[in-house]
């Protein structure tokens, strides 16, 4: 069976050769930091509302609690022990050690590459404390991502971009930032597809993103016009132009190496990922396919983010992986092999896959958080890692091609 598909999926590719079609990404923030870790930020971003240490008053802004026993560096917050006794401490993505250690887990675990996150406020011509520390964790994700052997890309989310400017914010990031001092594209590890530089624009066409038909066009072609590969991170709706998609992006779509449509919380248990499937996973491939485009769908593993906003707890459940296997394997039957996972350490979303906590012995006894257990099946804490590994041996012809996830829980 699993012959047939891949037969299916490279006659119809328009990239072949490389190292994006055909691989398994995912996306990478990086955007956490604690007192003491001796960036410029200075304060606990992401991991609290106002940057003070988390603490269980609702300051807390993320809904998953990383499992902590491999990190070398850790820092101290203010909420109580965690349940088995041990200090309730965090990471920071501004250590070097903790980045080697995320690549590391996906060398380990068989992820092939992220795509590294790369937002407006990180693009300023005027100095900041933001842009300064988002670029120290840009390079050490280059030095990570050679350090293990794995791939990386930028992806600029032009969320909250000023209109008036973006395009220029972003050619000037490209250019003067992410080329000529920080040298990414020159990495060794740097992603290359058809040997070409690859880079992402993720919310280009989205109805509440930046950015006219035309604006977004200029980009990619200044892109293009380099040599770059180009993808797209676009509206689910894309296709039809309607719902979360603009309806005069369809030239701009067209013009897209690769089309990467986002599709967290667009459903919430196997019955709507099969209906997805149906109704946008399919026509999505064939339109693609007819018009000489890469398609990289999204998987996710589920999500909640009721410390963040008040909302439901255990929103988008993961049903103990099945839900994130059942949306791989849709992929797989049609004869996609190629995937981006949003994402790898989303702990504020809870869309994480990185190492967090199996159960309450792992979290702060005085504040909730989701843990690995909440449906009702014990998991190991690198459960969705080994199973993403999993996701990508399917895709690769290595394992069989199987409804239910072959990776045991513990």
């Amino acid at each position: 069976m699993f012959n047939l598909l891949w037969f299916k999926f490279s006659a119809s590719a328009a990239g072949s050769g490389g190292d994006v079609v055909g691989k398994l990404y995912a996306g990478y923030q990086g955007w956490f930091n604690a007192s003491g870790d001796g960036s410029p930020n200075g304060g606990w971003v992401h991991w609290s509302k106002n940057s003070s240490a988390p603490s269980a008053n609702g300051n807390v802004n993320f809904e998953l609690y990383p499992d902590l026993r491999e990190y070398s560096k850790l820092y101290q917050t203010s909420l109580a022990n965690l349940g088995n006794g041990s200090p309730a401490k965090l990471f920071s993505s501004y250590d070097q050690e903790t980045v080697n250690k995320h690549f590391e887990w996906m060398q380990t675990y068989n992820i092939d590459g992220a795509a590294l996150q790369r937002f407006g406020a990180d693009e300023s011509d005027t100095p900041n404390n933001w842009k300064s520390n988002r670029d120290s964790v840009a390079v050490k994700v280059k030095n990570a991502a050679e350090s293990y052997n794995r791939k990386f890309y930028v992806m600029y989310d032009i969320t909250g971009m000023n209109a008036s400017n973006w395009v220029q914010a972003v050619k000037h990031d490209w250019t003067t930032n992410v080329v000529n001092n920080m040298h990414l594209p020159s990495s060794s590890a740097y992603a290359k597809q058809n040997g070409k530089m690859v880079v992402c624009i993720w919310g280009i066409g989205f109805t509440d993103r930046p950015g006219t038909a035309a604006e977004a066009a200029d980009l990619i072609g200044w892109f293009k016009n380099q040599g770059i590969y180009v993808i797209g991170g676009v509206p689910t709706y894309w296709r039809t132009g309607n719902n979360d998609s603009r309806s005069d992006f369809m030239n701009v779509y067209k013009s897209l190496d690769m089309i990467s449509p986002w599709s967290v919380a667009r459903f919430g248990n196997i019955q709507q990922a099969d209906s997805f499937k149906s109704n946008q996973l399919q026509p999505d491939l064939t339109f693609t396919q007819q018009n000489g485009i890469d398609y990289q769908p999204v998987i996710w593993p589920g999500s909640a983010w009721s410390n963040m906003t008040g909302g439901p707890r255990n929103e988008n459940p993961r049903l103990h992986g099945d839900f994130m296997w059942r949306q791989a394997y849709n992929l797989k039957s049609i004869g996609i092999n190629t995937g981006y996972i949003a994402m790898f350490d989303e702990y504020d979303e809870g869309t994480a896959i990185a190492k967090m906590a199996e159960n309450s012995s792992m979290i702060p006894t005085n504040q909730y958080f989701l843990t690995l257990d909440a449906d009702g099946v014990a998991v190991s804490s690198d459960f969705y890692l080994r199973l993403a590994g999993d996701i990508n041996r399917m895709f690769k012809n290595q394992i069989p091609v199987t409804a239910n996830h072959p990776t045991s829980h513990q």
